[in-house]
């Protein structure tokens, strides 16, 4: 278990909560006419707002992020299945890979400037509530995304993990794999010891990232489930293992 967090702490996430939020409105209602231009011209706006947020938690919580297994990530579309214990990770995969589709729910896509532009960068935003309905405009989304050589990046645990503990993964993440017929690359990281979960708290340190061996398209149901959550949790628990 952590320790509690010390009072600079506190105070450098404060500071750091107010930076990211701020320069989200400052940044999203000065470009909100990019909303009606080419996704691409977004896309160059969100990298750069990206900049100003890793920049500044590095420089005011002392906070960063590695990342390991690049050579395990395909050329073209792609499934990537990651674990899920922060924020962070949701904003850092735009910054790691080329251009992502990340399933996203539906509330979000309702948040001011963050969800405009997560719409506008065509991410799939799933309605949870609609069942099967929504399974399959995910897993069509899906399909037009990486026939245009996207990575689509779901979190199979289906919301955030505390540090050490494990959920079973939803069913999701299988309906994509049997229907996008493409290797499917596992994620862990170990990013809810530095960046909170819930709260507001962002430690110092370097949190990890890591592509871990990629599952080949072909598997029955039963065994990707199994092999995709045994490779997250092991390779998770490995990351704070060999930290320590």
């Amino acid at each position: 278990m952590m320790k509690p967090a010390g009072p600079l702490t506190i105070i450098r996430s404060l500071l750091f909560v107010l930076w990211m939020y701020g320069s989200m409105m400052i940044v999203g209602f000065a470009v909100i006419w990019l909303l009606v231009m080419p996704r691409s011209w977004s896309r160059a706006v969100y990298r750069f707002w990206l900049a100003l947020i890793f920049g500044g938690l590095k420089v005011i919580c002392g906070q960063s992020y590695e990342v390991r297994g690049r050579e395990n990530l395909p050329q073209g579309g792609a499934l990537i299945a990651s674990r899920h214990e922060s924020m962070m990770e949701t904003q850092a995969f735009w910054q790691i890979l080329d251009d992502p589709a990340i399933i996203l729910k539906k509330e979000l896509a309702w948040l001011p400037v963050f969800g405009w532009f997560a719409v506008k960068l065509e991410n799939i935003v799933v309605d949870r509530g609609a069942a099967a309905k929504a399974l399959r405009k995910m897993l069509r989304d899906a399909r037009q995304r990486a026939a245009e050589g996207r990575q689509i990046l779901i979190f199979p645990e289906g919301t955030r993990m505390k540090p050490g503990e494990f959920g079973a993964l939803k069913p999701g993440v299988a309906g994509l794999y049997a229907a996008m017929n493409v290797p499917c690359v596992p994620v862990a990281l170990d990013s809810g010891d530095y960046w909170a979960g819930n709260g507001i708290v962002r430690r110092p340190g370097k949190a990890v990232i890591e592509f871990l061996e990629p599952i080949a398209p072909g598997l029955s149901r039963e065994d990707f489930m199994k092999l995709l959550q045994s490779r997250i949790e092991s390779g998770t628990r490995a990351l704070r293992a060999n930290r320590t």
